[in-house]
């Protein structure tokens, strides 16, 4: 404790050399201080501490701004992400139609090509069989006429006028030659 007085009294001396040699009057010095203290405060409480509001104030609105912009550059990514998505949906819906309806035009198209040869068919088979009658009718027409003409050949050959018992055995034995052949 001597030790720090010492050095103390020997400090306070110091002091007292250098303030002498400087002219410094403490008196004033301190009022000085105080003085300083004062509009230090006075500047802090009415213009700093305004300004440091006011700059936080605007940090705030510009960092709200900021998140703002980048909430919305994402919403702006998430919304052209949705809109490509969308985009290659009806493409794809778009294509899935298309092909359908292309399956559908062959499937018509194949049943009408089926239908259309069923008809065809139909109409040949029809036509077919009308041409049967119609053969078959002339052949009788014609075995009918050739029987007439040999029964009518043979009565003149024979020169006299046949029975009605002759002249159907006469028809009925050209008739049975003619279908044989």
């Amino acid at each position: 404790m001597i030790e720090s007085s010492l050095i103390l009294a020997d400090l306070g001396g110091k002091v007292a050399e250098v303030s002498e040699r400087f002219g410094i009057q403490w008196s004033l010095l301190i009022a000085q201080a105080i003085n300083f203290l004062i509009v230090l405060y006075v500047l802090y409480r009415f213009a700093l501490k305004p300004v440091l509001a006011t700059l936080d104030k605007r940090q705030a609105e510009i960092k709200a701004g900021l998140d703002y912009a980048e909430e919305m550059k994402r919403k702006l990514a998430d919304a052209e992400e949705k809109q490509k998505q969308m985009l290659k949906d009806a493409s794809r819906q778009a294509k899935k139609s298309i092909e359908e309806a292309r399956q559908a035009a062959k499937e018509y198209q194949e049943k009408q090509t089926r239908d259309a040869n069923e008809r065809a068919a139909a109409l040949v088979k029809k036509a077919e069989e009308s041409i049967e009658m119609e053969r078959r009718k002339m052949l009788a027409e014609v075995r009918e006429e050739i029987s007439r003409l040999v029964v009518m050949t043979t009565s003149r050959v024979l020169g006299k006028e046949l029975s009605e018992e002759e002249r159907n055995r006469f028809l009925n034995a050209a008739s049975e030659d003619l279908r044989k052949n």
